[in-house]
């Protein structure tokens, strides 16, 4: 599937193209991954510690049938093509990369980047293509998430405040 081009959002061929060019430059190349599905402040500040270990941010993106093997039914709430463009117009991230797979391995194994990053709520030792980084001679790290903010929790929060018909109120528009 190809989206939209937008110059960021790129194919795995185009990607492995950058990331050659990358390479020869000596650029530092930070990967990270994840569903971003309604984007938040936590994902912005997450995906900028992420940039801030390296010169180039590629953030692979869950396919819409990805994310509802993980996430369940309902979701994601917002479409990959919407999510890619979303993502991909952050400062911090540089290419957005969309993949199928349930996880990245297949995306970390061909694109070996030099910093491979997750969310803290994820163990080192258990983060999927650690080893193949570290075999590589590149690092791990983990970044604290911003307390109190996630997608399921803004989820939950909508989802309650709805005002039911008995109540009288009626939802305002935007």
């Amino acid at each position: 599937m190809r989206l939209p081009d937008m110059g960021r959002i790129v194919t795995l061929d185009e990607l492995l193209d950058i990331r050659r060019r990358l390479r020869e430059k000596g650029r530092r190349v930070v990967f990270t991954n994840g569903c971003f599905d309604i984007l938040h402040r936590g994902h912005v500040e997450y995906l900028q510690k992420a940039k801030d270990l390296g010169d180039v941010l590629i953030v692979g993106l869950n396919s819409d049938a990805s994310v509802q093997k993980l996430k369940g039914p309902g979701r994601p709430v917002v479409d990959e093509t919407d999510r890619a463009h979303v993502v991909a117009a952050l400062e911090a991230v540089d290419y957005v990369c969309l993949f199928e797979e349930d996880t990245p391995r297949q995306l970390i194994e061909r694109l070996v980047p030099d910093v491979l990053v997750k969310g803290a709520d994820w163990a080192i030792s258990d983060v999927v293509g650690k080893d193949v980084v570290e075999a590589a001679g590149g690092t791990v790290r983990t970044i604290e998430f911003l307390p109190n903010r996630s997608t399921t929790r803004l989820i939950e929060k909508i989802r309650t405040s709805v005002p039911t018909p008995s109540s009288g109120n009626t939802p305002q528009r935007d």
